[in-house]
């Protein structure tokens, strides 16, 4: 028999769920303007690329509250706060809040919507927790890079596209300048990866 929603433990994961992705999708903004001052503007697309589809999330666990418009609900809850001083610690922590939402979190609050009746809930659960794994496999695979250097270098003559204008270059470094719009090399992303994709993010 299926829990009542207003007496439902789904109904505050379901809340829980829409602060978590609402203050993700600030915290990546926040990530963002860090990484644009330190020029690396490719990661600051990342980042705002990436809280775009938080806030989509954060409106889909809304939207499905809409029987309790009008109230108040009292939730507790953990979050996160990452406040640091270089762009790599920002990504790390990105990482470990996106597995942390895949491994524990979705995965909890789906099984409890699936044992309280609530099986759409508990799919959409599901689902948003596959893309959450994606965002952390993004986040790491950029954090890797970074950490070893190769953000715009590459060990073999790969594909550079320029997120300003589109521009694509061949070669081992992404150029210093754009050739055609003249924005730096922050701009500059690896074609496999293009627009942020992580098709590449287990290769070296």
């Amino acid at each position: 028999m299926s829990t009542p929603f207003a007496q439902s433990q789904t109904r505050l994961n379901l809340l829980r769920s829409f602060a978590g992705e609402s203050q993700a999708r600030n915290r990546y903004t926040f990530a963002a303007s860090v990484a644009k001052k330190n020029k690396l503007e490719v990661i600051e697309s990342v980042f705002l690329f990436t809280a775009g589809q938080e806030q989509a999330h954060a409106k889909v666990f809304y939207d499905l509250l809409s029987s309790e418009s009008g109230q108040n609900i009292a939730i507790d809850g953990s979050y996160p706060i990452d406040i640091f001083d270089d762009v790599l610690q920002y990504l790390r922590a990105a990482q470990h809040n996106e597995y942390q939402e895949h491994d524990v979190d979705y995965a909890q609050f789906a099984q409890i919507a699936g044992q309280e009746g609530f099986d759409t809930i508990s799919h959409t659960f599901g689902m948003i927790a596959g893309v959450e794994k994606t965002h952390g496999d993004r986040f790491g695979r950029f954090a890797d890079l970074l950490e070893q250097n190769k953000l715009f270098v590459s060990d073999v003559e790969t594909g550079w596209m320029c997120l300003n204008c589109g521009q694509i270059v061949h070669s081992t470094v992404a150029p210093a300048l754009c050739p055609v719009c003249k924005h730096g090399q922050g701009y500059f992303i690896r074609l496999e990866m293009a627009p942020f994709t992580c098709g590449a993010c287990n290769q070296g």
